[in-house]
């Protein structure tokens, strides 16, 4: 992604049209980092990009929490077409042993409700429906720490980091991955991976990174910052081109894409843009998974908004520590229109982190949720000398 340095007049403009924006994007408390792109067709209906760009600065460090999933849904299909073993696939079986402190097992079980089994692309529909903590530490020990983070550089991204499962695992014990195979459902070993280590010890791309005045620990608060110098690290411009990746492969170079096959394709885009309820995952069918669980740009994770069905958001997020973020396309059949949508904020008032204190629901979500609208409303509008066909991203999805 070819960036310009300094904030897009256009992006300034539409951010103070809305008094919410504009105390938001004036507070430097905030840090608010915002990549608003542009796509437009031509007459072959091939796309070119213009990012605009607000505060954005891929120094300034800001915790991605979740979007860190993305990368690892992707590079764990490419992993297990790297197999070149027809039988090892994203259905079939998969158990994690142990082999190291902190790490936890998931025995073979090949239970009557297929959505219910242990395989890959479970583990990913549950990453990208709800975010689900636990199916990205399976992955990310399918992946191997080093094999993970030597992928992301070889398909540039060099200052990504992705060293960290979520549990409260050290620096070493995350350097450790689990034993993994793959089995039949009548429990036939198929493919095994011994447990991994990464000897290398990864430096942070920013340096020592302190953020907060305090953080809790233990449950009492601590009067220093937080240090996230070996947490994962994930630069606004780096996911917002892996999404695009993902969803235009022409579009980046090519030792920007993954090897990927079209099946595999067609399922990440059916998961980035299904809600719960839509996706027919029989394990997100109660009611507290609502339709804007995990669309923060737009809906704002408002239970009560009702779902656009000529809407479609293909997206990830993250919230952790104060930071609130959404890597997004929207596709919009109504307007005939199209963009990519990036931001993330902190809302950490008292500056306190870890003690679960946080304006994600008061000032954070309600932010997102008028950003998206105001540039979706925009696009609406915006002159086009082609309008996008928009048909592949609203095809019927077989894919399951």
């Amino acid at each position: 992604m070819r960036l310009t340095p300094g904030d897009s007049p256009l992006l300034d403009s539409l951010i103070h049209t809305k008094p919410l924006l504009t105390r938001i994007a004036t507070n430097p408390q905030y840090e608010l980092q915002i990549i608003y792109t542009q796509i437009n067709r031509d007459a072959q209906n091939r796309p070119t990009f213009t990012p605009h760009t607000y505060h954005l600065n891929p120094r300034q460090y800001f915790n991605p929490a979740s979007l860190v999933k993305l990368p690892v849904v992707a590079l764990s299909l490419e992993k297990l077409n790297d197999l070149h073993n027809p039988r090892v696939t994203r259905r079939t079986i998969m158990t994690t042993g142990t082999a190291f402190r902190c790490q936890t097992p998931v025995p073979f079980a090949a239970p009557a409700d297929s959505d219910r089994t242990a395989t890959v692309g479970n583990y990913i529909k549950r990453m990208l429906l709800v975010s689900d903590n636990v199916a990205y530490n399976r992955l990310y020990e399918f992946l191997g720490q080093r094999s993970l983070n030597e992928r992301l550089t070889q398909l540039g991204y060099p200052t990504v980091r992705i060293t960290r499962r979520f549990a409260p695992c050290d620096t070493a014990a995350n350097r450790h991955t689990n034993p993994i195979s793959f089995h039949t459902p009548q429990g036939d070993t198929l493919y095994q991976q011994l447990a991994q280590y990464n000897p290398i010890t990864y430096t942070s791309p920013l340096g020592r990174v302190l953020k907060g005045r305090a953080h809790q620990a233990g449950g009492r608060v601590i009067p220093t910052p937080y240090d996230f110098t070996t947490a994962n690290n994930l630069p606004l411009p780096d996911i917002t081109t892996l999404l695009q990746s993902i969803l235009f492969p022409e579009s980046v170079p090519a030792t920007q894409r993954l090897r990927l096959t079209p099946t595999d394709y067609a399922f990440l885009c059916r998961y980035l843009h299904a809600t719960p309820h839509e996706s027919g995952f029989r394990t997100y069918t109660p009611a507290r998974y609502f339709d804007a669980y995990k669309k923060y740009l737009y809906y704002g994770r408002n239970p009560d908004l009702p779902h656009q069905s000529a809407l479609r958001i293909y997206n990830i997020v993250g919230m952790s520590h104060g930071y609130l973020a959404d890597i997004a396309y929207f596709a919009d059949y109504l307007h005939q229109s199209e963009f990519l949508l990036s931001a993330v904020l902190y809302v950490n008032q008292n500056g306190i982190i870890n003690d679960g204190t946080y304006e994600y629901e008061s000032i954070g979500q309600p932010f997102l949720a008028q950003l998206g609208r105001q540039i979706q409303q925009y696009e609406a509008q915006r002159p086009r000398q082609y309008r996008p066909n928009l048909t592949e991203f609203f095809a019927p999805e077989p894919i399951r």
